[in-house]
């Protein structure tokens, strides 16, 4: 593979302009999106300085996300997705601007920010399946990976720009303006959401519970889409860190903002690095392989930086599995995506967005509970070990996501 071959691949933004303008829309959003999170997170830190109140916003997210998703999977393959996707954006800018309300006035205080949480995490529930569903509907083969990984890069630009980003701003003026910037985002990706054609594909089956059960049934009973959703889970299920960054950040780094931004922007520099050497992991035959290596790789890097008390260290190894995230994504993407018609294709997104999302929120969870009795670098190491532990299982008990192999490359659909 020659240096232009392990180089992200920017056709699909070159060649298809509703991908392009999608993108770009996503991107600005997801920039926002960060500042929201972040703000969330230590608006709750520093209302209760409880490791647990912190891992309650994990949950929080997570219950509205796996019930509406659901029930959204019900429907997601019979209904207009762009129409879905543009009202569940407007309901999360509305939601946005009531979180710096919020943040400004201290009125409803943590309680209240927990339930518009909640809520926002339902929106997102709702219309995050629904986009999952456009790019595969835009671009095909090689074009399809490239495009998810390009996606994800947009997921990795906003995280290593936004929290630091929005350590400084809270640093500076409070968490207000971290939400104000969110809901001001969203109309980015209402633009980008607006482009995209209308329509319903044909979907296999009546709307209702039988869909659910259909989209469910299908994504047991295919060993790839059922390895690549497990090897997701037992990456951030069992290693998740993010609810562990005040907890550490307080232990052994003064408890400032701005280096509590930091860990998130370590992360993310470590992703937005493998996107741009993405080809490296998209054009490989064996996305299966990828995503089990990139899943131990994650869960020992996060197990290490658990054990270090030296910042430059724990950034470093949190960059690292910020890489491995990254590939780990992007592959999981592109054995599920290839795997499922198009008639499914909206429920497993909904379960896909379960997975990729409430995984990492209860994962969070789990991580704020066990280091109450313990430490914040305890929590993080036994995660660690955990989550290397069930990826090594999983490998060697699931060869068809092991064996797994994509297509040959094909022309990019029509635009």
């Amino acid at each position: 593979m020659s240096l232009l071959d392990s180089l992200v691949d920017l056709r699909p933004l070159r060649e298809n302009r509703t991908f392009r303008r999608l993108w770009l829309g996503t991107t600005a959003s997801g920039l926002g999106g960060q500042l929201g999170g972040f703000a969330v997170v230590y608006y709750t830190w520093e209302h209760t300085h409880s490791a647990a109140m912190v891992g309650l916003v994990g949950l929080v997210r997570a219950v509205p996300l796996i019930v509406l998703a659901l029930a959204g999977s019900a429907f997601a393959d019979h209904v207009d997705r762009r129409l879905l996707a543009l009202a569940c954006a407007y309901g999360q800018l509305v939601i946005s601007a009531g979180m710096a309300g919020v943040a400004a006035t201290d009125v409803g205080g943590v309680p209240l920010m927990l339930v518009l949480t909640g809520v926002a995490s339902g929106l997102a529930a709702l219309g995050g399946p629904a986009k999952r569903t456009f790019i595969p509907a835009l671009l095909s083969g090689e074009r399809l990976a490239a495009g998810l990984a390009l996606t994800h890069l947009s997921f990795q630009i906003a995280m290593l720009l936004g929290p630091a980003t929005a350590g400084l701003i809270t640093a500076q003026w409070g968490t207000t303006w971290c939400f104000v910037i969110d809901a001001l985002t969203f109309g980015c990706a209402l633009i980008g959401i607006a482009g995209l054609p209308r329509g319903v594909q044909g979907a296999a089956g009546r709307p209702g519970a039988g869909a659910i059960r259909d989209g469910l049934r299908f994504s047991v009973r295919t060993p790839e889409v059922r390895g690549a959703f497990l090897a997701d889970l037992a990456a951030t299920l069992l290693a998740m860190p993010v609810a562990l960054f005040p907890m550490i950040n307080e232990e052994r780094f003064g408890g400032r903002p701005e280096i509590l931004g930091l860990f998130t922007t370590a992360v993310a520099a470590g992703g937005v690095l493998a996107s741009v050497l993405s080809g490296l992991a998209t054009r490989r035959r064996h996305p299966g392989t990828v995503l089990l290596a990139c899943g131990a790789t994650w869960a020992v890097a996060l197990g290490l930086a658990g054990l270090s008390g030296h910042l430059l260290v724990v950034l470093a190894l949190l960059a690292v599995a910020g890489g491995a995230d990254t590939w780990a994504v992007v592959s999981r993407g592109t054995v599920v995506q290839s795997s499922t018609p198009a008639a499914y294709r909206g429920r497993v997104a909904s379960l896909e967005h379960i997975v990729g999302s409430a995984g990492p929120e209860l994962g969070n969870l789990r991580a704020g509970l066990v280091a109450t009795v313990t430490s914040g670098g305890a929590s993080l190491a036994i995660g660690g070990l955990l989550g290397v532990a069930a990826t090594s299982l999983l490998a060697a008990t699931t060869p068809a996501l092991r064996r797994f192999t994509v297509d040959e490359p094909v022309t990019d659909k029509t635009h």
